[in-house]
């Protein structure tokens, strides 16, 4: 980006590409209309078009999966300005870099300048690392341009971020990819051997990510143009692209989402699709199992009372077979879970229990449901007037549980779903039954007073 012992530099002072540079850098854009796939970051009444049309660049970061041009904005950003850039990697780059890399913008802004930094991988940076931008950021020193596949949310520290505008970069679309694969071979001057489907399949591979396409298509831009290949012929020669997938990271978070949604939107298929996902990038099967636990609970509770013993069994299973055998059990626990009947009532109910608990205080139990095991509890009165239930009718004495002080609440609410149907009936008829006792003890409690009294 810049010439050794100058640091900042004019883009346009960039020597053109050698004919053995690799194909991507040979074919990177540039002019921001050559960009592809980006139209929605560089709409002209988008952020990045407003701040153009002004030619002064506020502190961004480009935020965008490997492939989506986040360099090739961020160089073309310096351009269309014509401030100064200087590029560094945060895999690379130390404090003595960012200080030296300060001093020389101070002598740019000296002279009216508005030079920019870029760095790539900025989420790399430690806090201490990212700290140390802030005065520079802040005071205008220098543009900052931050590029990360990261989410800002989680990489970049608070302060660092309320000071940058994020701009979200989106994979390249397969139309996106195909202009590219397009000039690509116009480049070459040669249409690459590739039959329709082998072509599509050569997209899908890239995974939206245009610099792997164009080093693969490098690794096929050298074959003669007979035979055209189709997609069993191609995977032979190309080896297969790893998922973009960490499980550390903001992929793992999202796809965990996907499936998790899936599952609770009764859809087994994409359920499954995901599953799948993160099976094929590499997640601990263990982790997959632990969450369907959590579906079963959540998502399903008393809808479906066996949900939670068959996920509980799914994990069981694969601790026994382990990979590949044991992913089957997990994937048979995936479908079941999506297609049962679902209720979040149980979920719902311990979250307000939950908070009352937390918000009553310290309320003891009713003194008629607290054991007496000695003659003083007794003659303080524990344990007086308690209904044994199993010798109640229908074994329902309808008593009070809840402590003195505070009048009954309804946390759990079941739906019409499945089981819990049933149970709703079961909560209706307790209810009513609850409420008739309560007369009558009420009634018979007066009575008594009444005789004590020596009334008639």
């Amino acid at each position: 980006m810049n010439v050794a012992g100058d640091l900042f530099a004019p883009v346009e002072a960039e020597p053109a590409p050698s004919p053995d540079a690799p194909l991507a850098e040979r074919l990177r854009p540039r002019r921001l209309e050559d960009v592809l796939g980006q139209d929605k970051a560089l709409d002209p009444d988008g952020p990045l078009g407003r701040m153009l049309a002004r030619k002064r660049l506020s502190s961004l970061v480009l935020w965008g999966p490997p492939g989506s041009g986040k360099t090739t904005i961020a160089r073309l950003l310096a351009k269309a300005t014509g401030e100064p850039m200087l590029a560094l990697s945060a895999v690379m780059a130390g404090v003595a870099d960012l200080r030296r890399a300060f001093e020389e913008a101070r002598k740019w802004r000296a002279r009216g300048r508005h030079p920019i930094l870029f760095i790539d991988e900025i989420h790399r940076f430690n806090r201490t690392q990212q700290d140390g931008l802030l005065h520079e950021v802040e005071d205008g020193t220098v543009t900052l341009i931050g590029a990360t596949t990261e989410n800002p949310s989680f990489a970049l520290t608070p302060p660092l971020l309320s000071r940058c505008r994020v701009v979200v970069l989106e994979r390249l679309s397969p139309d996106a990819l195909e202009r590219l694969l397009e000039r690509a071979e116009a480049h070459l001057g040669r249409r690459l051997p590739l039959d329709p489907a082998a072509r599509r399949r050569l997209c899908e591979l890239a995974d939206g990510d245009g610099r792997y396409l164009l080093n693969m298509v490098e690794a096929i831009a050298d074959l003669p143009s007979e035979p055209v290949l189709g997609t069993a012929e191609l995977a032979e020669i190309l080896q297969r692209r790893l998922p973009i997938y960490d499980k550390e990271q903001e992929a793992h978070y999202n796809l965990i989402s996907a499936l998790h949604k899936s599952v609770r939107g009764s859809d087994p298929d994409a359920a499954l699709y995901w599953f799948c996902r993160m099976l094929d990038g590499g997640e601990d099967p263990r982790y997959l199992a632990r969450r369907m636990v959590r579906m079963a609970s959540e998502d399903i509770g008393l809808a479906d009372p066996r949900a939670l013993p068959l996920a509980l069994a799914a994990a069981e299973a694969y601790e026994r077979l382990g990979s590949p055998e044991g992913e089957l059990a997990l994937a048979e626990a995936v479908v079941y879970l999506a297609l049962a009947p679902k209720s979040n009532a149980v979920y719902r109910a311990f979250g307000g229990a939950m908070r009352a608990a937390k918000e009553k205080g310290s309320l003891p139990p009713p003194m008629h449901i607290l054991n007496a095991p000695t003659r003083l509890m007794r003659e303080l009165g524990y344990g007086r007037g308690y209904e044994y239930d199993h010798e109640a009718p229908d074994r329902f004495s309808g008593q009070n549980y809840f402590p003195a002080g505070m009048s009954r609440e309804r946390y759990y609410v079941p739906t019409d779903q499945g089981f819990e149907a049933r149970l709703k009936e079961r909560l209706a008829e307790l209810d009513r039954l609850r409420e008739e006792r309560g007369r009558a003890r009420a009634s018979t409690e007066a009575a008594r007073a009444d005789g004590e009294r020596g009334e008639p």
